[in-house]
């Protein structure tokens, strides 16, 4: 019988869960609706360099509409693979939209892709899409958690 796997819950400081994140792209954040009930949106992030988790979207998302409104969120952020490490982030929002947004959305892609082979059609492209970003700073964050059963069933 193959050994169980055991759920871990791992404090960070705000570095370690810088640290745990900046690879990690995969993501779900969490608004509040109007009628207060949360709003799951299944995106890509990053972090910017000054620490804050960067969604790219577009000003007529539900997303935008309810952080705009109410700057509480979450950010579930998982690994690739399934059964990976997760953590969730509670923060407040800012909604950042064109053209004040383009170069927070070239940080937001150098440091989630690298560099652009045409920085000048990519900044052009994000204005003619109306782009906006919304950065959230990280307030408080659970342990870095993974599945599995607690220790006593091991």
């Amino acid at each position: 019988m193959a050994p169980k796997t055991i759920a871990t819950n791992t404090t960070a400081s705000l570095d370690e869960l810088l640290e745990f994140v900046r690879p990690r792209h995969r993501a779900i954040l969490l608004t509040i609706r109007a009628d207060g009930r949360p709003q799951g949106s299944p995106l890509t992030c990053g972090v910017d360099d000054s620490g804050r988790i960067v969604v790219s979207t577009y000003p007529e998302r539900a997303k935008t509409a309810n952080a705009r409104r109410d700057p509480r969120t979450s950010v579930i952020v998982l690994s690739d693979e399934w059964n990976g490490p997760w953590v969730q982030v509670d923060g407040s929002a800012e909604v950042i939209d064109a053209p004040d947004s383009v170069e927070p959305l070239v940080e937001y892609f150098r440091n989630i892709s690298g560099e652009h082979p045409d920085w000048d059609e990519y900044r052009a492209a994000m204005i003619r899409q109306g782009k906006s970003l919304i950065r959230i700073t990280p307030e408080r964050w659970s342990p870095i958690a993974t599945g599995g059963f607690p220790a006593r069933l091991a």
